[in-house]
């Protein structure tokens, strides 16, 4: 069975309900038809030209992402500035725009539960728990399997998130056994993560601020990057998504963006 749009959309509202979204993100359907046939979809973090670009030149009939392409309503949809370029685009080759962002970080097997998979985090529970539904929410926090050296854990979250550099805040010989995660931006869960009893908290976008608050309650920071700490992530929700897509009977190809690089990188 080829699915549509519509198909593909109740599917993703399974494994990460719209409810779970923040008050102000935008999931779900940016562009396209939910009457549309799917038979390939690509994956990238953002919806960017390049990877509409390689969604057509890959015949997919959709792309998904994980930032949505509009947060905002929208007043005009100009071909020449972002996001319009990126909309009149995906109107003018048939390509649908999907997208799963705070709903897929605060669900059950999103991206910050596979952040604390990544790292073989026991133990594991909501950092930042949602008062209506117990086990999904903000952030992650649990164990290493046993405590080592920030200097030793820094060089694995490197690793882990595929990443050339990453920023410390902390001394390096400091011990690390409880660590939180919060893929994005999670500098607002700093004081959270400390009083949850971890040692370090992983995350993205962490500026000055953060880090002196951080060092004045004794909370030791990994700065991963906003594009790393959900990419590594959304590419195995990918795999993810194509087992749940394979299950119904579905015959989807599932392909990741693979050229997709950090926007700041290129700075």
């Amino acid at each position: 069975m080829i699915p549509t749009v519509r198909d593909i959309e109740d599917l993703l509202e399974e494994m990460a309900p719209c409810r779970l979204a923040e008050q102000w993100d935008n999931p779900g359907l940016q562009v396209g038809s939910g009457f549309q046939k799917v038979k390939k979809i690509c994956v990238a973090l953002d919806a960017t030209l390049e990877a509409l670009e390689s969604a057509s030149d890959k015949d997919a009939q959709m792309l998904f992402t994980h930032h949505p392409l509009i947060f905002t309503p929208l007043q005009r949809v100009e071909g020449g500035a972002y996001p319009g370029n990126v909309i009149f685009q995906a109107i003018r080759t048939g390509i649908s725009v999907m997208a799963a962002h705070t709903n897929l970080d605060a669900a059950r097997g999103g991206i910050n539960d596979i952040l604390a998979d990544l790292l073989s985090l026991q133990e594991v529970e909501v950092l930042k728990e949602r008062e209506e539904e117990e086990g999904v929410g903000l952030g992650r926090i649990g164990y290493l399997r046993e405590a080592m050296p920030l200097s030793e854990f820094s060089r694995e979250v490197k690793k882990v998130l595929e990443a050339e550099s990453i920023r410390v805040i902390g001394e390096g010989k400091s011990s690390i056994r409880r660590v939180a995660v919060v893929g994005g931006s999670g500098g607002s869960l700093i004081s959270l993560s400390r009083q949850k009893g971890a040692d370090l908290l992983l995350t993205g976008d962490i500026g000055h601020h953060h880090a002196l608050e951080a060092g004045t309650i004794g909370l030791a920071l990994i700065d991963g990057g906003h594009f790393h700490t959900e990419r590594v992530a959304f590419k195995v929700f990918a795999g993810h998504l194509r087992d749940a897509l394979r299950s119904r009977g579905w015959e989807v190809e599932v392909e990741l963006y693979e050229a997709e690089t950090d926007p700041l990188d290129q700075c």
